[in-house]
């Protein structure tokens, strides 16, 4: 029981840390999966030195889908004008999580997806709530966030990935 304790509090030290520290701008040391079940390291997540979107959202999120949809229209053109690349870390847990793979073929999305089955990312990223969205520049350094969706919100977030490509 004591070591149990120990455990909880040194992983209670740790997220605090990253919450609060000078890690606090980069992406976590967390595992999650990708849709083949393969264990994911976060902090190894990079782009060859280009800015990178790590968006949270859900099977069962409407505003998820609806931009992540947007985003994927318009998703060629930022790779092709800035080297972006999108990273959809789904929140459902284990109950839901079989639902990611069929829905991410339906809407023929080209991104990268993981699976973050017991919400370890979402908790050290500090999301709240999908859908959260973050920009990551080339250096793995968080760089801008938001959460929630309303039409036309990945121009915005597309403007600040181009001010981002433009200081290269």
């Amino acid at each position: 029981m004591k070591s149990l304790k120990l455990i909880f509090t040194l992983l209670i030290f740790s997220l605090s840390a990253y919450s609060e520290g000078e890690n606090s701008k980069s992406l976590p040391d967390v595992i999650v999966k990708d849709m083949k079940g393969t264990h994911v390291n976060v902090k190894n997540l990079s782009n060859d030195g280009k800015p990178m979107i790590i968006n949270f959202w859900a099977t069962w999120c409407k505003p998820c889908l609806q931009e992540l949809d947007e985003i994927n229209k318009k998703y060629d053109i930022w790779q092709k004008e800035t080297g972006v690349k999108v990273v959809a870390v789904s929140l459902d847990d284990s109950r839901s999580s079989k639902k990611v793979a069929p829905l991410v073929k339906a809407r023929n999305w080209k991104y990268e997806i993981l699976i973050d089955e017991n919400s370890d990312m979402k908790r050290t990223m500090n999301v709240s709530n999908p859908p959260h969205t973050f920009l990551i520049d080339g250096n793995g350094k968080i760089v801008y966030e938001h959460n929630g969706y309303s039409l036309g919100s990945e121009e915005d977030l597309y403007e600040k990935i181009k001010e981002l490509t433009s200081k290269k």
